[in-house]
């Protein structure tokens, strides 16, 4: 079932041609007014009982003896079938932020997330026959979409490449709010925008992950040093050949070397120690 346009006429025309028509039968013969009062009350109860107002980013739902007679979504004054049932559905954006959720990412890992999802109602007619309540709908769909996620990305990356909940947000995003809009299409529902507004390791687990993160940005940076130290020690080496400042044998070259680590590697600050013997070359 898809919307479509109800019938339904500007209501102010209906009221002046319900007034013109009693005016015009008056004129024309005075003596009809005694017997006019009846059929008189009536079209008066029937402009009246059809008669809808639909304010802006609103749409009237119309059903006619349990079939859809269809939709006004034009705001206005309107007159439409005054024996049709009426529902009111707005059509403007919301949004809503998820509970936060324990789930577990794609390595087991247990985590706290949550998301904020923006959506709005673009076919009445799904959103009011297709589902018991739309508002209910989407944020069971979100969790549901949302947990599914978190199933298929890691908390954080473990390879080259991955793509993990807290490193490529965009990525995540992008995701949930595709699985998202096909899980409400159904329900007529578009889906604006999905974030992920909380993410988090369990408390259980987050004292030992935060200490693992530690060790590797730790390692990460030693590892930056040691290149960096080789780079320069290898440098110095070819500079001094190459200038021929000095002629160093192996031994001296192995000792150069790990002088040179020792003080660039060190955490410490090395105390020099001046050598008065000559080197041999």
């Amino acid at each position: 079932m898809n919307e479509r346009s109800a019938f339904a006429i500007p209501g102010i025309l209906v009221i002046f041609g319900a007034l013109g028509l009693t005016a015009f039968t008056v004129y024309r013969d005075p003596q009809l007014i005694p017997a006019m009062a009846v059929p008189a009350a009536i079209l008066g109860i029937v402009v009246i009982k059809g008669i809808a107002v639909v304010s802006p980013n609103e749409a009237l739902v119309l059903t006619f003896f349990g079939k859809y007679s269809g939709s006004v979504v034009e705001n206005g004054f309107w007159w439409v079938n005054p024996f049709a049932g009426r529902q009111k559905i707005s059509l403007k954006i919301a949004n809503f932020q998820s509970e936060q959720l324990k789930v577990n990412d794609a390595h087991g890992n247990p985590i706290e997330i949550a998301a904020v999802i923006v959506w709005r109602v673009v076919d009445s007619a799904k959103a009011t026959f297709a589902v018991e309540n739309c508002n209910n709908f989407v944020r069971l769909q979100g969790e549901t979409a949302l947990r599914h996620l978190s199933n298929l990305f890691p908390y954080e990356p473990h390879a080259p490449g991955e793509i993990a909940l807290r490193s490529h947000p965009a990525e995540v995003a992008s995701q949930l709010r595709a699985e998202l809009a096909e899980r409400t299409s159904v329900a007529g529902i578009e889906v604006l925008e999905a974030q992920l507004s909380h993410l988090a390791y369990s408390p259980e687990i987050a004292q030992a992950m935060l200490r693992r993160q530690q060790a590797q940005a730790v390692l990460a940076a030693r590892q930056i040093i040691v290149d960096g130290a080789i780079s320069m020690v290898e440098m110095a080496l070819r500079k001094l050949e190459t200038d021929g400042i000095v002629q160093l044998d192996s031994a001296s070259k192995s000792t150069m070397v790990n002088n040179l680590l020792v003080t660039l590697v060190s955490e410490n600050h090395i105390q020099p120690v001046l050598s008065t013997a000559s080197m041999k070359g």
